[in-house]
């Protein structure tokens, strides 16, 4: 009799806990991902808007008359395209994708184009994937997107060392969007990892721009290179957040609301911890920029606020269920949001008036709290147990030498594992004496 009259008591319960679950999904907003992170700078985010334009150059037919309705134009200057890639070029092993010489802000840009839905060699690159194929730099990475980054490279190497030769105080920039955007995230690391085939570039002039960026990395990874690669994501998109293989995504594009809803379903019943310790589990790469600009349970779009941070645990991992969720991956959109959050930085800041000494000295504090930021991110990973994560060096002044020098060798993951301790330091100058004290060691005689 106890049994029968508990049975409806754990239904209630079940129900209870069910109701709980389905109020806090469906409060969750894109908000909550970023409401920690510290507000973005115009001196950071001033070139994302124009490399999204970069981007949108690619799906013109026509440079000299483009279609694109934007606001200030494609910003392209034909005369400034060294060459252009199509998907007749490229052979369907990877997007399409331009080479940009920017004269007015020195910099020189590869731009590669998102996802074509009409192009089955695209699907071909998302494909050819599986959690754990392949292995790069002690991380996991997908393999048609590296494959893809691999072939763009040789193809361009020659193109990409005598620009960078010939213009010494330019920048390397790798852009992309969506589908693009893993392909660049992929280009910065191998250029990274292979400096000399653009004749040893150094790894400050590297950076990399991922718009809707896919989930391409494990997350030491995604940490590591956080100082090169920056992932842009507007409000509610679903790419970033869905651990869900991209290969699965676009097998099931005519389903995608079912599958996101499932998908969300599974991974909050996942622990975060089980998540952070799974090396196979990918993730949006580098430095995150959060462009929010709607409030949950409220209607029409608010002045967008972009919050920045190189998250380890929180790194969206859990999809809003949100009508916007796929048309915020649009790039149209991402531009128009991104210019205007420029826009109100630049009214807040009044960035135009501040002197140029001035003007550099800012920059040049927040590239410190950038490698402060970045610092503490991988001792954090080492904290939460990451696989494959490692903390940096703690010798003071000899920190950025070494990390530069070991950021450039391809095998800086296993030199990091070789670095002495403190205490090992400690014990190798000093030794105690027979009264238990510690004293100076004596010089050997190899010494």
């Amino acid at each position: 009799m106890s049994i029968v009259c508990g049975v409806p008591l754990l239904e209630c319960v079940y129900c209870l806990a069910c109701a709980r679950w389905a109020w806090k999904r469906c409060l969750h907003s894109a908000g909550h991902d970023s409401e920690t992170w510290s507000v973005a700078s115009a001196v950071e985010f001033e070139p994302i808007p124009r490399l999204c334009r970069y981007i949108l150059a690619n799906y013109e037919e026509d440079l000299d008359n483009p279609r694109q309705a934007l606001p200030g134009g494609v910003c392209v200057n034909p005369r400034w395209v060294v060459c252009r890639k199509k998907y007749q070029d490229t052979r369907g092993r990877a997007p399409p994708y331009l080479i940009y010489v920017d004269h007015e802000h020195c910099d020189v840009v590869l731009a590669v184009r998102g996802l074509n839905l009409a192009k089955e060699s695209d699907y071909a690159v998302l494909l050819d994937n599986s959690l754990g194929k392949k292995k790069f730099d002690g991380g996991y990475v997908h393999n048609g997107l590296l494959k893809a980054a691999g072939w763009v490279l040789d193809a361009e190497c020659d193109v990409l060392r005598e620009l960078v030769k010939k213009h010494p105080s330019y920048t390397l920039t790798f852009a992309g969007h969506s589908l693009g955007s893993g392909v660049a995230a992929m280009l910065a690391m191998v250029v990274v990892q292979n400096t000399d085939k653009l004749g040893d570039v150094d790894r400050k002039r590297v950076r990399c721009y991922a718009i809707a960026p896919a989930r391409c990395m494990s997350l030491n990874l995604a940490v590591r290179y956080a100082d090169v690669i920056n992932s842009v994501v507007l409000q509610d998109d679903f790419l970033p957040r869905t651990a869900t293989p991209l290969e699965d995504i676009f097998k099931s594009l005519f389903c995608l609301p079912c599958l996101l809803c499932l998908r969300c379903m599974r991974d909050t019943c996942i622990p975060e911890e089980v998540m952070l310790k799974d090396p196979r589990r990918l993730y949006a790469p580098g430095r995150l920029y959060h462009i929010v600009e709607r409030k949950p349970l409220r209607f029409g779009r608010y002045p967008p606020v972009v919050r920045t941070a190189v998250p380890v645990d929180g790194r969206f991992e859990h999809i809003v269920l949100s009508c916007n969720a796929t048309s915020d991956h649009a790039i149209v959109w991402i531009e128009r949001e991104a210019q205007r959050a420029l826009d109100l930085m630049l009214e807040k800041d009044k960035v135009m008036e501040i002197p140029a000494q001035q003007r550099m000295e800012r920059q040049e504090t927040l590239a410190k709290e950038h490698r402060e930021e970045h610092k503490a991110a991988l001792r954090r990973a080492v904290t939460l147990s990451v696989p494959d994560a490692f903390s940096p060096t703690v010798y003071g002044t000899f920190d950025e030498k070494t990390s530069e020098a070991e950021g450039n060798s391809p095998s800086s993951s296993s030199k990091s594992r070789q670095r002495m301790s403190w205490n090992e330091l400690i014990e190798r100058i000093f030794e105690k004496n027979d009264s238990g004290h510690m004293v100076l060691r004596k010089p050997s005689s190899n010494n």
